[in-house]
């Protein structure tokens, strides 16, 4: 899909853009898409994903209350109460799968499924709205790219075990719901003054990496060290 852009989000995906391939060379990424992956590794990913979103709609909520506007904070209400409580769902009906019910669950958020939650969090309460705004995109946004290509490759498989999981991010209310935050962010960017546009592009960048952080280490079943 080509996304549509303007300036600010232009800069900031083209800077993004080898966090990006790496993030596509994954071997979870590469995994999923040709139904390979061991399925305690992904429910390990479920498991994790499932701390992320109960954060991420927080942050989601926060920016509702702090958007300039009332299309705009009634976007990311919707996307804190709605869209995340689909993918909640979601969850639980893959895990449901006798191939994941039988798979351990973590009982606590990871390492970098914490922090990435924090720095979203912080960002979207502390932060000027648009840093905000910056911080959460990601999500929106590579997922949505990644799960375009994965959805493309799941599909050519028969009887694909993580079939479902790829076709919800290539689902055309994602998809356009991942168009309407980019939009917002432009709009934020285009009121903002350079220094907040700065602010703006380094938090994406990191989110972005948390973002590769966050599948590399439910690969690789990341836990609290012990004492």
């Amino acid at each position: 899909m080509t996304w549509t852009t303007r300036s600010f989000s232009r800069r900031v995906w083209e800077e993004t853009e080898p966090t990006r391939r790496a993030i596509d060379a994954l071997p979870l990424l590469a995994e999923l898409a040709d139904g390979s992956l061991e399925p305690h590794r992904f429910a390990e990913y479920l498991a994790q994903d499932d701390f992320y979103l109960r954060g991420y709609a927080r942050a989601l909520a926060m920016l509702a209350t702090r958007a300039p506007t009332a299309e705009a904070s009634a976007f990311w209400a919707v996307s804190a109460s709605g869209a995340v409580a689909a993918e909640v769902d979601l969850h639980a009906t893959l895990m449901a799968d006798p191939r994941l019910a039988g798979q351990p669950r973590a009982a606590a958020a990871s390492p970098t499924t914490r922090a990435y939650v924090n720095l979203l969090q912080t960002a979207a309460a502390y932060e000027p709205y648009a840093v905000g705004v910056a911080a959460v995109l990601p999500c929106y946004w590579v997922y949505a790219d990644v799960g375009e290509r994965l959805a493309g490759t799941a599909a050519t498989i028969a009887e694909h075990p993580y079939g479902a999981w790829a076709a919800a991010y290539d689902d055309p209310a994602f998809r356009e719901a991942t168009v309407t935050a980019i939009s917002l962010m432009d709009d934020a960017a285009e009121a903002a003054d350079d220094q907040t546009r700065d602010a703006m592009a380094e938090i994406f960048a990191a989110a972005t990496w948390y973002e590769h952080e966050f599948w590399a280490r439910s690969y690789a079943l990341e836990a609290w060290p012990l004492p």
